[in-house]
């Protein structure tokens, strides 16, 4: 093994030359072997030794992972190889399988410009392996195929060589039915992979080994020949024949693309400035000369050095002192520190060029997304995660003392990972944290635990509900206190596309900035009138200003966006978050007098009618579900779809193979958050895995509503029975 400053500098030397630097991230379902393979290629750098690869999992570097041998985050280490006489770059990013982690996966896909998609032959295509692809597609970022674990084909199913192979030729043809399915249109034909031009690699990550054409030819092996060598368990001579780290890094360097090639047809689809502007011109050449620009896709925090933002460089050349501007901040800020990720380690160099992975410290409020440039440019598309968080617990510091130091581990956990959303309960004092699912939730209170040094006590999981109107209700009055302000609005249900659109991050919350948001809304069938009007974004509701001439409402409109965010952070019905709701002011009365129309007044009298219009329309709530793959011996059929459907599932499809069965169903979170694990396990006597992802949010049925509204109200202190419309409008 050699040093890391040693590695790190080799690395520097070589990323000026454009045309050997890959980007690449390795993406696969949960336990496919992504770190396994991972850790052959950091053996291959000389990061670790051969022999420990394969055990060491490195880029799996903090305890949590360390115990549950499971990738949690994503880990970012560059790395230099020689191929073919020249030296490359790869600068590398293993990502986690587990789907309460997506959100990792989410954002390294913007930072690369290709992946390797990792595929456990006996398991298949899996829901993480078509999520993940899917978004990796959706960044064009180029596909590479490398089929882990294939000798359990042989060694555990018993298959002919013959049968392996057919077997592995129907998995690269479902694999490119959704590259053709999910990719730009441009691509869906241009990216299929084939054994034949060396897009695709059979292997053991774990044994180290790996076949493909480019193998086939340099050490005159075939397949037969690794079919014999694994019957023999002859793991020498197949690493021997078919060194893993050749087959795999052959492929990366022969089959993805180089910034240069890849920027050209990325740039437009991530950045909609002006392609013929400097900036525009240098991120499309990948201009080391031209300004920086650069996308934060990680926030991690390190003890001596603050705030450390990682990114993609498109353009320009990151060093020390160079001043930039992030996304919608006014203020040019110092970059302090330049330095590579190598897994664990962090490693100052000078300066990082366009094409490349920096991480640079000195950015203050740096968030996931942002936009870091020399000439504040138009930020770049926003980073869309897919998944929502469902799951809550109330998170209290032990000693009062320590709710401070609270508080930042929360700040810090919920810039590093987007899907982590943190609340103060104003009625208990709580925080409430939601996350992806029970596992996303254990894995912060352990980081607050072990790494903030916080002890804590935490809520049984909770379900995060929404509430929603499907009616719409016009002309409500609302008042200021002092009754000298008066404003009439309508509350509608959001048009459906329109929602979609919001709920995938097609256009960012918050205030609208410029025209841009108008045509996508028009295109999801808002009317042209209302589109112009829009003045707010909230948790996938919409404010729309459609009064003509009001005197002083211009004065006021901060006001009235804060009384309309309050409402939808906060229901009427239930005290839970609201989405998909149009709220449109026709006409106001407004006082003369600033004195008269402060916040006191101008919020509440915004806030009260949309409750009141709301409740007026009936409001309801929406309930997240998960989509649970299921694998089961066949015997269990019968019982498992009993079972689910006692859970108030509904089953979406059953398939059949041999002894095995696979049953897809849609579950409510709240029937599964409690005892799940041990109902199926002791149902199945231990022999069911299954795999859930999220499904999105659908109505509560009508018999649950009042139930679950009065237990939510309940529990938040609140009186059980709701309000009614008449409350809020006197």
């Amino acid at each position: 093994m050699v040093r890391k400053e040693f590695v790190a500098e080799e690395v520097v030397k070589i990323m000026n030359d454009i045309e050997h630097i890959r980007n690449v991230a390795i993406i696969a379902h949960v336990h496919h072997g992504k770190t396994t393979l991972t850790d052959s290629l950091l053996a291959r750098a000389g990061i670790i030794s051969k022999s420990s690869a394969g055990e060491a999992l490195y880029t799996n570097y903090e305890a949590i992972e360390k115990d549950r041998r499971m990738t949690i985050k994503s880990a970012d280490i560059s790395l230099a190889f020689n191929y073919k006489g020249a030296d490359n770059i790869i600068n590398l990013i293993d990502t986690p399988g587990h789907v309460d982690f997506g959100g990792h996966v989410t954002r390294s896909m913007r930072a690369v410009d290709g992946v390797v998609l990792v595929v456990d032959p006996v398991e298949g295509i899996m829901p993480q392996t078509e999520t993940v692809l899917r978004q990796a597609l959706q960044e064009k970022a180029k596909p590479v195929l490398f089929v882990n674990k294939t000798d359990r084909l042989l060694n555990e199913l018993k298959l002919t060589p013959e049968q392996t192979f057919e077997r592995l030729l129907n998995l690269i043809k479902d694999i490119n039915k959704l590259i053709f399915r999910f990719a730009p249109e441009e691509f869906a034909t241009q990216w299929q992979l084939s054994v034949e031009n060396g897009s695709v690699c059979f292997g053991s990550a774990y044994k180290k080994w790996a076949i493909s054409t480019y193998i086939m030819k340099k050490y005159n092996v075939t397949f037969k020949d690794i079919f014999e060598l694994t019957a023999k368990n002859d793991e020498a001579k197949l690493q021997q024949v078919a060194p893993i780290d050749e087959a795999t890094l052959s492929m990366m360097i022969e089959h993805l693309p180089n910034p240069k090639v890849a920027q050209a047809y990325r740039i437009p689809l991530l950045w909609h400035g002006d392609i013929n502007s400097e900036d525009g011109k240098s991120m499309i050449t990948v201009d080391k000369k031209g300004k920086v620009n650069m996308i934060i896709f990680g926030v991690m925090y390190d003890q001596h050095s603050g705030e450390i933002a990682v990114g993609r460089v498109f353009s320009g050349d990151v060093k020390k002192g160079t001043e930039v501007y992030l996304s919608g901040n006014p203020n040019k800020q110092k970059i302090q520190q330049v330095s590579l990720y190598m897994g664990p380690d962090r490693v100052i160099v000078d300066s990082i060029s366009a094409g490349n992975i920096a991480a640079v410290t000195g950015l203050d409020n740096a968030s996931i997304g942002d936009t870091c440039s020399e000439n504040n440019i138009e930020p770049f598309e926003q980073i869309r995660h897919y998944s929502k968080p469902v799951v809550t617990k109330a998170i209290e510091a032990k000693d009062t003392r320590d709710l401070a130091k609270l508080i930042e581990a929360l700040r810090e956990l919920t810039k590093g990972d987007q899907t982590i959303i943190a609340e103060l309960n104003p009625e208990t004092g709580e925080h409430l944290v939601s996350g992806m699912g029970e596992l996303h939730l254990e894995v912060i209170e352990t980081k607050i635990r072990d790494e903030f040094k916080i002890p804590i006590t935490t809520s049984e999981p909770i379900v995060v509900y929404k509430e929603t109107i499907e009616k719409e209700v016009h002309d409500v009055e609302g008042k200021s206190p002092n009754r000298h302000s008066k404003f009439y609005i309508n509350v509608k249900p959001l048009e459906p596309k329109v929602l979609e659109l919001l709920d995938t991050g097609g256009i960012k919350e918050g205030k609208p900035k410029g025209k841009s948001h108008i045509e996508p809304l028009i295109e999801a069938g808002m009317s042209r009138d209302e589109a112009k009007g829009v003045v707010d974004i909230c948790n996938s509701s919409i404010l729309i200003d459609a009064s003509k001439g009001v005197q002083y409402l211009n004065e006021v409109m901060e006001l009235l966006i804060e009384g309309f965010e309050e409402a939808m952070k906060d229901g009427p019905l239930a005290r839970e978050k609201c989405v998909g709701i149009k709220v449109i002011i026709t006409d106001a009365t407004i006082h003369e007098d600033p004195v008269h129309r402060g916040p006191a007044q101008i919020i509440p009298a915004m806030r009260r009618p949309v409750y009141a219009g709301m409740l007026s329309a009936g409001v309801l709530l929406l309930e997240p579900k998960q989509k649970f793959t299921v694998n089961i011996p066949v015997d269990y059929i019968s019982e498992i779809i009993t079972f689910l459907q006692g859970k108030r599932g509904q089953i979406l499809d059953i398939q059949q193979e041999n002894e095995q069965a696979t049953i897809i169903a849609k579950v409510p979170v709240a029937e599964v958050i409690k005892g799940f694990s041990n109902e199926i396990r002791s149902l199945t006597q231990g022999k069911a895995i299954w795999y859930p992802e999220y499904a999105g949010y659908e109505k509560l049925p009508k018999e649950l509503q009042e139930k679950v509204v009065r237990e939510i109200r309940k529990r938040k202190g609140v009186p059980e029975e709701p309000p009614k419309p008449e409350q809020f409008l006197d």
